[in-house]
């Protein structure tokens, strides 16, 4: 070996192996992940058997989207009374899973008052349950701005419904996040509403595929953009199959959902990795007795190493 061709080898190597070290102490001093899933991926199980798996499998908390088939749930067995909630948040606790989220069905984006009003007092209705349970957050869709018509009227009703719930939570624990969801997924466009709205109150859940799916913008820049109102994220991957995407457990996709995580977690991420396997919506998903295991184990495996599945050392 030449001086030329030891001096390049001495200096590729050096290189190589301060990369790896500044990566590996990047790693070492992130922040331990959170994990959660969502009973939207449970939806035949009661309250107690969603805890029951997330304590089993390693999970830090849950979030709460149907109980048993029941969306509203003011309306479930779980929640319907006093009694029931003070019963649940104990069963809750006594588990050692929080519950960290309630999914309601509200969409902010309708212009008809009366069915505005509507969507505003289920909102109002999962505000109080979740302060009931010290639940820190309630989320909310934006959901449908028109392509072919004006957008701003849509977003300001948006931003009008995200101010009005905020208020309503004052002096509650409880804060309203609205989740990049149906056409609400530009981030130019959520930023604009979260500084239209001015409250600490109001954040944002990070669909990370919802959003790539319509923007195609990578994870990092996409982040780079909303990280100082992301308060919680959603978690699934997904992959092309005869022109559509399929939803697949974690690694078994071609979303960029591992560039997501490390955007997340190399800017300070604290909240929650949420998987949200949407089984109530597409019954032929895999059972959550098979996933849910699944999601903690390669999560882990990926936050520790940033290698993903199936790729070597």
């Amino acid at each position: 070996m030449n001086e030329l061709t030891r001096r390049h080898f001495l200096q590729t190597t050096l290189g190589m192996f301060a990369a790896m070290g500044t990566a590996t102490a990047s790693r070492s001093y992130r922040p331990k992940p959170l994990l959660a899933f969502s009973t939207l991926g449970c939806p035949k199980w009661s309250l107690e058997t969603s805890l029951d798996a997330a304590a089993k499998n390693g999970y830090d908390g849950i979030e709460i989207r149907g109980i048993a088939g029941v969306l509203d749930l003011t309306k479930s067995p779980a929640f319907d009374s006093a009694e029931h909630v003070a019963s649940s948040r104990r069963l809750a606790a006594d588990k050692g899973v929080k519950i960290i989220n309630l999914g309601a069905s509200t969409q902010l984006h309708h212009a008809d008052a009366a069915t505005r009003q509507r969507h505003l007092d289920e909102a109002k209705r999962f505000i109080t349950l979740a302060d009931q349970l010290a639940c820190p957050y309630v989320r909310v869709f934006p959901n449908d701005i028109p392509k072919n018509e004006e957008r701003r009227p849509t977003i300001d009703r948006i931003t009008q419904g995200l101010t009005e719930l905020a208020d309503y939570a004052k002096g509650s624990q409880v804060s309203i996040l609205l989740e990049t969801h149906g056409d609400g997924v530009q981030p130019n466009e959520l930023v604009g509403m979260m500084q239209a709205v001015k409250s600490p109150k109001v954040g944002l859940i990070w669909d990370v595929f919802n959003m790539w799916s319509v923007t195609k913008e990578p994870p990092a820049q996409a982040y780079a953009t909303l990280k100082p109102y992301i308060r919680h994220v959603h978690i699934k991957d997904a992959k092309l199959v005869n022109g559509a995407y399929h939803y697949v457990p974690l690694g078994q996709g071609e979303s960029p959902i591992f560039d997501a995580i490390t955007a997340l977690a190399d800017g300070g991420y604290k909240g929650y990795y949420s998987l949200e396997w949407e089984k109530m919506w597409h019954p032929d998903l895999e059972e959550p007795e098979v996933v849910f295991p699944q999601y903690p184990k390669i999560f882990n495996q990926f936050y520790a190493s940033g290698n993903k599945p199936g790729q070597s050392k």
